[in-house]
This record gives structure tokens, sequence and C-alpha cells, in this order.
């Protein structure tokens, strides 16, 4: 048994609340909506995953002590259950940094998270398409000294950035990628050769370590906040954690093969029947049901049944 609490924490927006698309409309640059840019639809679309997250932890990690869900003015409206869950707002962590608000920004968001007013210093971060599986215990997350666990691919920073350098410009600007971002955090945590390639699976993190991090990094903390949409610019906070910790043996990196069910829930040609197949064929820890807002009813109706049958909503 852990001898320390574990909360949880899901980052969430009802792109479809009318009042929330009227303010990031007043932000954004109007070449950014596009479907796959900064501020594409999807990237805010709400389709009830977050139901099945908080659903997912309650039964398949009963020791979590707290769930947090960090929203913009809003709030899911998330059922009491075995697990108490709190909505936060984005002006109690950005409490000081107040003129770098509104922002429709999930990197900005992450980077202040460790800021949520009584969040365990141990707490595992979901986004809310993210889902457990099956049973976790404590350690799939931390060992017993609070070691993380991190499921990542040890991947060349030259080479990533060489094919990053010759990719081709979207609308005049470079292009916001998950890997691009990581190669950021990486470099701002000293590794000039290899980075840890995550994937999209819970993320256990330290409230002290980003507290102290940032204490001397002031500089990075602002700018990474600066940004009210994506920018190719940013460093992603969860790899700057785990590759300082890797750098100094403190971190339990484990294989994504296997524990990460991913499905991009696009639709056509028994794309999703297939998919889902091999999820039945599998043992799972974790899953992630990407872009729901872009499945077709009858697709949607295969994930939901899966869903149901996994996690009993």
């Amino acid at each position: 048994m852990m001898r320390f609490p574990i909360d949880a924490v899901i980052t969430w927006v009802d792109g479809s609340d009318p009042a929330h698309a009227g303010k990031m409309k007043k932000y954004a640059p109007e070449q950014v909506f596009t479907e796959n840019d900064v501020a594409g639809a999807t990237r805010f679309a709400n389709d009830g995953e977050i139901f099945w997250c908080v659903a997912s932890i309650r039964k398949f990690a009963p020791f979590i002590r707290k769930i947090w869900i960090v929203t913009d003015g809003q709030d899911p409206h998330i059922p009491e259950g075995s697990i108490p869950a709190e909505v936060v707002d984005h002006k109690q962590i950005f409490q000081g940094y107040e003129d770098y608000l509104p922002v429709f920004n999930s990197v900005a968001i992450e980077t202040m998270t460790w800021r949520i007013p009584g969040l365990a210093e141990h707490y595992v971060e979901f986004n809310d398409d993210f889902l457990l599986c099956r049973p976790a215990a404590p350690e799939d997350f931390f060992a017993q000294d609070g070691t993380p666990v991190c499921h990542a691919v040890r991947s060349s920073i030259l080479f990533d950035r060489f094919t990053r350098a010759i990719k081709k410009k979207e609308n005049g600007h470079r292009k916001v990628t998950f890997k691009g971002l990581m190669l950021n955090g990486a470099g701002l945590a000293g590794s000039h050769f290899c980075y840890l390639r995550l994937n999209h699976t819970p993320r256990p993190l330290n409230k002290v370590w980003f507290e102290e991090w940032y204490a001397s990094h002031q500089d990075a903390l602002v700018r990474n906040i600066s940004f009210r949409f994506r920018n190719p610019d940013q460093f992603t906070p969860q790899e700057l954690f785990y590759v300082s910790l890797w750098k100094n043996g403190r971190l339990d990196l484990r294989p994504v093969k296997g524990a990460l069910f991913y499905m991009e829930t696009r639709s056509g040609k028994d794309y999703i029947r297939h998919k889902l197949e091999r999820f039945h064929a599998g043992n799972y820890k974790y899953m992630c049901l990407n872009s729901m807002d872009r499945t077709a009813p009858e697709d949607r109706k295969l994930i939901e049944n899966t869903v149901r049958e996994l996690i009993g909503v």
C-alpha cells in the first residue's frame, strides 16, 4: 500500500458551449481555424468522454484520493461517486498570471495544473479521452519511494529535429506537433541526443518538482503560458519532467506497446470494427479514443457499447 495520497487531474473543455466558442473566436487569428490546426474544432469537442474517463478511474483505480477537473468557466456536472470530483477553473491555477487568460491551449494549461489548490503532491494527469481498461494499483503509477512510471520509447533527438526542419509549412507557419513540443521539452531538460517519445497514456507527475523547477525557471513558465493557442515554440511540461528524472536515474521507464490501445476514431471501411476486435483480443491498461466528434453514428454506437461493457456506464 502506498504511503502517500495520489490524485487524478483531468483537463476538459466543452467546445460546443456558445460562450466558449465566442470567446475563442475573439482571440484567435482567422487562419488558425482549420480542422487540424491549433484551433481546430476537434481539439475542443465534447462528446461525453469526460464521463467515461471519470467512471473508469472510479472503477479501476479506487485508491485515487480525489479527481480534479480543470475547465474554463464550465462544469461537466459529474455525478457523485466513490471518489469525489471537483471542478477547478483556469482562474484558480493562473492566479497571479491572469494577464494570460483566457487561454485555449492545452500545453499552457498543463503547465499550470500543479498549482491546483489542495492537489496531492503525487498526481496522475489525464486527457478527457483517456480511459483505464483494467484494475490498476498505485504501483502502476508510482513506486513506493515516489518514482513515477513513464510509458515511452527512447528516440533520437537529432533525427527527429531533422525531419521536423524539412517538414512543409501549413498556412505559412510551422505546424504544431506533439513530437516538436516533446523535443523542446527534452532540450530544456538538457538532453541533446535522446528524448522520451510519450504517448496517450495517463501521466504520473509530482507537484513539488514543478514548483521547485519553475521557481528557478520563471521565464520558461511565463513563456510557455504566453501563447493563447498552441505554438511550435512551446514545450511539453511532462516531457521536461520525465527527461529530467530519466537523466538522473529516477524514472521507471516502461514500454508503451501492449499497455495502450489508441484509436483515431475516424469512420469508414470497417476501421472501427476491426480496431475494437483488436482491443477485445488484447489486455490493455489504457485506452485513448481520439476525435470522437469525427465518428459516424453507427461507429460511435460500437464504441459506446464497448465502453459500457468495460466500465458499466
